[in-house]
């Protein structure tokens, strides 16, 4: 099951969240050989064209675990300030070159809106 949580962002902003994923044991996740899947969009039942998708980049080296979600600020910009969901998955395969997916992540994002634009 993935962790819930709730962030605001400023509309016109660059935006990173760095997060920093853990295995079963504890340890850091090593995410070596993963593919990383992040979006937002307004609701649940947004078409795609509402969708925005996060930048996402492992951090080196892959086995600390280290992920960086990222929007520019031309990205933020074009957002309404409200609420919006979002969901985080990381995709890998497995033993048996199985593609497993993993929602790590998922929550609400609150866009704080700008005067300044």
């Amino acid at each position: 099951m993935a962790q819930e949580e709730t962030f605001t962002i400023d509309q016109g902003a660059d935006v990173a969240l760095q997060l920093h994923l853990i295995d079963p044991t504890g340890g850091a996740k090593d995410l070596t050989n993963h593919n990383i899947n992040a979006k937002m969009k307004k609701n649940f039942n947004s078409d795609s064209a509402d969708t925005l998708v996060f930048n996402s980049v492992i951090g080196t080296p892959a086995s600390d675990g280290i992920l960086t979600l990222s929007l520019t600020n031309i990205q933020t910009d074009s957002l309404r300030p409200g609420k919006y969901v979002y969901d985080v998955e990381m995709a890998f395969s497995d033993s048996d070159d199985n593609t497993i997916i993993e929602r790590v992540l998922e929550g609400r994002i609150i866009v704080s809106p700008s005067v300044t634009r």
